[in-house]
């Protein structure tokens, strides 16, 4: 069983260690954040219990995804101008952004605080604590790779395809913006863009390279975690809803299972994903999200296969070669907690695709099934990461929105950290879970 080294960057290191560890840990939901946390605390030695309301083989937001881990995305969903593209996109069903109408008090409260955190100034704040998480997961990623976990890890960085002059332009006071902030970012032409990646044809008018960033194999990355948990003796509850928490004074003592079931542990930790929202209000904490559907379809044998990442800037479409495979996905759908699949969204993924990939065409498509999962999305497009004041031994890791893969390892480290009652050289007042509160 290898050991998994304790990753460390210059942009987040950790001091003051309390000699009280606590002994049992239990987890809500087994997605890539849960099972990074359940790692990184059982690394310490301490007996970790999971707790999911799914099965051992299942095929939620952690799997389905593409796959990418992006220092590159350092912008946070509230953004300037998002609110006025998500009002022209969101009567179009067909558009990479759409909310659902429905009468829904919690989706118009979520609204109002994504209007006000898209500002100049909360995205001047965030970035760059966005790129130091990101960087030290990217870093964490490879010394798991290192310790001999098998992620399907890919190192050739994330291309931004543009396909106008506008969409080039912006990209490339990004890229500026990157640099300044310490993040490599290289302007490319359309030749240049084809230099980089020969093996297919795109249309574009240029690009801009990350090479900072990696992508995996979701699925094959979730079972060696899961696998290397259960040797290490982790206990998982699966099927498992819980439907009650057991509260002493300022302390979580249990919660209740639908199996009837009661867990105690020491400490706690709420990282359900999309559904955290609505277990949290059941705990007394105030987490606003709503659900970000997105979509996927896999080519298991491509009659082209690109050698990078690419996210299709107008589309908000990303490709992510895995393997022999090839993964496309993308869209933002608020429509509650609702895992249907909309048809006409997934058409619109495979038809960007191949505006953007000449050499594809929809019939590559036929007969292959898409997927969709559900992204926790906070309304200021920062993740909840930390202790809550409603009870010392429960923290919350979730809200990840499209970040859950790219921030998992260093959501996991930090909140181990937390628990082990180390305090981080990082501010992370920005994420905390008690922000809303």
């Amino acid at each position: 069983m290898p050991k998994v080294p304790r990753c460390s960057t210059s942009a987040i290191r950790f001091a003051g260690a309390s000699s009280e560890v606590s002994k049992h840990v239990t987890i809500i939901g087994a997605g890539i954040v849960g099972l990074c946390t359940a790692l990184y605390c059982s690394e310490r030695g301490w007996r970790v219990t999971i707790v999911d309301r799914s099965g051992a083989q299942r095929d939620g937001c952690s799997y389905g995804n593409t796959g990418l881990i992006v220092p590159s995305h350092f912008i946070p969903l509230a953004a300037p101008g998002a609110v006025a593209q998500g009002l022209k996109w969101m009567l179009n069903p067909a558009s990479p952004f759409y909310v659902r109408p429905r009468p829904s008090l919690e989706l118009l409260a979520w609204g109002v605080r994504f209007w006000r955190a898209s500002s100049a100034v909360r995205v001047a704040r965030a970035a760059p604590l966005l790129i130091d998480l990101s960087l030290a997961s990217h870093e964490c990623y490879h010394e798991l790779a290192g310790a001999g976990m098998d992620l399907g890890l890919a190192d050739k960085g994330t291309l931004i395809l543009c396909q106008t002059r506008h969409r080039f332009d912006e990209e490339s006071k990004t890229a500026e913006y990157a640099r300044a902030l310490g993040l490599e970012a290289r302007v490319l032409s359309r030749d240049e863009t084809a230099a980089l990646d020969p093996d297919v044809r795109m249309d574009v008018v240029g690009s801009v390279h990350y090479p900072k960033d990696s992508n995996l194999v979701p699925s094959r990355a979730m079972a060696t975690l899961q696998r290397e948990l259960a040797q290490r003796g982790t206990r998982f509850a699966w099927h498992s809803e819980v439907i009650g928490f057991r509260f002493d004074r300022k302390a979580l003592q249990a919660i209740r299972l639908t199996s009837g079931e009661e867990i105690d542990a020491d400490v706690f930790v709420l990282a359900a994903g999309s559904w955290s929202a609505k277990l949290g209000a059941a705990a007394g904490i105030n987490v606003p999200l709503q659900a970000g559907k997105g979509y996927s379809l896999t080519l298991s044998s491509p009659r082209k296969l690109p050698r990078s990442a690419a996210l299709l800037a107008e589309a908000r479409v990303a490709v992510s070669p895995m393997g022999d495979a090839l993964r496309v996905g993308g869209t933002m759908e608020l429509s509650g907690l609702d895992e249907s699949i909309d048809p006409i969204r997934v058409r619109s993924i495979i038809d960007a695709f191949v505006r953007y990939y000449p050499d594809f065409s929809r019939d590559d498509f036929q007969g292959i099934a898409p997927w969709g999962g559900l992204r926790p999305c906070s309304p200021d497009g920062l993740p909840y990461i930390g202790r809550t004041s409603r009870a010392a031994n429960l923290l919350v890791g979730t809200g990840h929105a499209m970040m859950g893969v790219s921030l998992a390892p260093i959501t996991g480290r930090l909140l181990a950290q937390l628990i082990a009652g180390e305090r981080p050289r990082i501010d992370l007042a920005p994420l905390s879970p008690d922000r809303y509160h």
